[in-house]
């Protein structure tokens, strides 16, 4: 018998989950060569690699097998996401079970199946895992009503949007669950005295709190900046024989454009326009999004892709309603 010590390298089993369009499929698509299982269209807008969307829940077992049979099709595979992938896991175990709904199986009984059903795509994905392939699962978060048993009182807490019997078996499966949310910013009237919450930052989550669940083993911080670079040593740790290894000489390469981002499509509009920052971050905070002070790098990239430059030629109209005395008037000054 052979005894192992130290780390033992190998591909990752991440869960992100969190509120719909805090960009859950964004960050998956940051990681290393990904293929999208895509149950509910949200790549549609992505420049990604994507099987045919899923109508059934032998279509995502297919998907899977033949990421299982050729290996060298990606890196990492996301499903996206896993609360509408156990929606078509629920309709196959009824119509496996001849049964219109998965109360009908009597008390308990259906969502035991269920629960089998799924078991069988996260062992397919612990074989994709053991191939050298990550794999990414998203999911929805909601607010739950919880009361601990052995505690007077019940509070709310987030919790992915799946059966109480499938969403603890993923986040066991999964080597590091995290939860993103937005780091909310409240600012208060001088004159009223009110209070109003702004949209603020996105960040993760990465250990347990009593308003909801995550965990790592990577000695991550309890809470990170929601983006990939955050845990890009640990989805792509650096081996030391890419420190040893001599270098090489270097050829002339072509030099590659960098894609342009939202912020970089924002800006030329901006320019073209005649529009200001500080008139766009005016007009925006006028229609209750985000606080004025607020910079315009730090807007979430779908609020900028589909609320300013989906609908640019009206906001821009919008925008220069304003005089340049409204534009310039100094905010209030938020507080967290």
């Amino acid at each position: 018998m052979q005894i192992v010590k130290g780390k033992i390298p190998g591909a990752i089993k991440a869960l992100f989950y969190g509120p719909e369009g805090i960009g859950k499929s964004t960050i998956a698509s940051e990681f290393p060569d990904p293929l999208f299982i895509d149950t509910e269209g949200s790549t549609k807008t992505m420049d990604v690699a994507r099987f045919d969307a899923p109508r059934t829940w032998e279509d995502i077992i297919e998907c899977v097998e033949y990421v299982k049979d050729h290996p060298d099709c990606c890196k990492t595979l996301v499903v996206d996401t896993a609360d509408w992938a156990e929606l078509l896991c629920i309709k196959y175990t009824c119509e496996k079970g001849k049964v219109n709904n998965i109360e009908d199986f009597g008390y308990g009984k259906g969502y035991v199946y269920l629960q089998e059903n799924f078991k069988k795509l996260l062992d397919l994905l612990s074989e994709v895992i053991e191939l050298g392939i990550n794999v990414v699962v998203t999911a929805h978060a909601k607010m739950r009503k919880f009361e601990q048993p052995d505690e007077m009182g019940a509070y709310d807490r987030w919790e992915m949007k799946l059966s109480r019997q499938v969403g603890p078996m993923i986040k066991e499966w999964a080597d590091m669950v995290l939860f993103a949310n937005y780091k909310t910013l409240v600012i208060e009237d001088d004159k009223t005295k009110s209070k109003k919450a702004q949209g603020g930052k996105r960040v993760m989550y990465t250990s347990h709190h009593p308003c909801w669940d995550a965990k790592n083993r990577f000695g991550l911080d309890p809470c990170i900046d929601f983006s990939y670079k955050a845990i890009k040593d640990i989805i792509e740790p650096k081996t030391e024989s890419a420190k040893t290894e001599k270098p090489k000489k270097k050829e002339a390469a072509p030099v590659e454009e960098k894609p342009k981002s939202v912020y970089d499509t924002l800006r030329e509009l901006m320019e073209r326009d005649g529009i200001s920052d500080e008139r766009l971050r005016h007009a925006v905070s006028t229609k209750g999004a985000y606080f004025k002070l607020i910079k315009i790098d730090d807007y979430d990239p779908a609020f900028v892709g589909e609320s300013l430059i989906a609908k640019w030629d009206g906001f821009v109209k919008y925008a220069k309603k304003f005089s340049e005395e409204e534009v310039a008037e100094e905010p209030k000054v938020p507080f967290e």
